[in-house]
């Protein structure tokens, strides 16, 4: 079976406001509650420069916090939201109040059936997967 990628939107190209590093809350019920970030799957950039992400990207991270079965596991998580704000299309600048990740499957497909909070347009536009448990998109 071939492996499925990101919706076929472009990517768009917020301003980054997570790096490597960055611990970041989980907005959804699949047992991890923070999670670290260790890079950025599929990020293409100057040789050693630090991994960035936006909102959209796809991290491979760490879960730190969380139930026993997934501590000290190695996941990968969609950006939901940033604190950092970014610019959209129609020239408004959105922020949210936190950085937030989803945890997915490597295939994009969300390991969890609920997402806490408001998700960015921008994430469910490139991984669609993701809107259908999103509670709130903005």
């Amino acid at each position: 079976m071939a492996k499925r990628k990101a919706a076929g939107f472009p990517r768009y190209k917020a301003a980054a406001g997570i790096q490597t590093g960055t611990r970041i809350r989980v907005a959804d019920n699949s047992g991890a509650r923070v999670v670290e970030v260790l890079t950025v799957a599929g990020y293409r950039g100057r040789l050693n420069r630090y991994p960035k992400a936006s909102v959209g990207d796809m991290v491979i991270a760490s879960v730190k916090k969380g139930n026993p079965k997934m501590r000290r596991t190695i996941v990968r998580a969609v950006v939901v939201r940033q604190k950092r704000p970014y610019k959209r299309d129609s020239g408004e600048m959105i922020s949210f109040e936190d950085n937030a990740v989803v945890v997915v499957n490597p295939q994009g497909d969300p390991r969890s059936n609920e997402a806490k909070g408001p998700v960015a347009k921008e994430a469910i536009n490139r991984w669609p997967r993701i809107g259908t448990i999103a509670s709130k998109v903005v």
